[in-house]
């Protein structure tokens, strides 16, 4: 007979890069949610990770049942949201690779390169 062995794997449930006025400039979700729920999200992530100014605020937060894993990069901020038990200096390595990915597609990406090109943005992100 054969057993089956369950695996815990990381999972990244939606992915938004937003600038800093809350303008959703690229969402990707790997989970279903309502066209108002999903606004409602990404109004609330946004809320949430720009209130947490100062150097002495992690770059992780829960958010409902999940942690949103996040970093600035000029004006554009990467939330990655996955499960609270998953790794977050994976994830912090993560979103720095899709910069630099971003970065070598683009020649050092901007806000208007995923406002302009937002297909090939989308398609990086998988």
């Amino acid at each position: 007979t054969h057993t089956r062995t369950h695996v815990n794997a990381q999972m990244i449930r939606f992915i938004l890069l937003q600038n800093r006025a809350g303008k959703t400039r690229l969402g990707k979700w790997y989970m279903s949610f309502s066209e108002d729920e999903k606004e409602k999200i990404k109004t609330d992530i946004h809320r949430v990770i720009t209130s947490r100014t100062g150097g002495k605020s992690s770059n992780f937060v829960e958010y409902r049942t999940f942690k949103v894993i996040y970093r600035r990069y000029a004006g554009l901020y990467f939330s990655f949201v996955c499960d609270v038990t998953d790794d977050e200096l994976a994830i912090l390595e993560l979103i720095h690779l899709f910069v630099e990915l971003l970065d070598a597609y683009f020649g050092n990406v901007c806000e208007l390169d995923l406002v302009f090109n937002f297909a090939q943005g989308v398609h990086g992100a998988g």
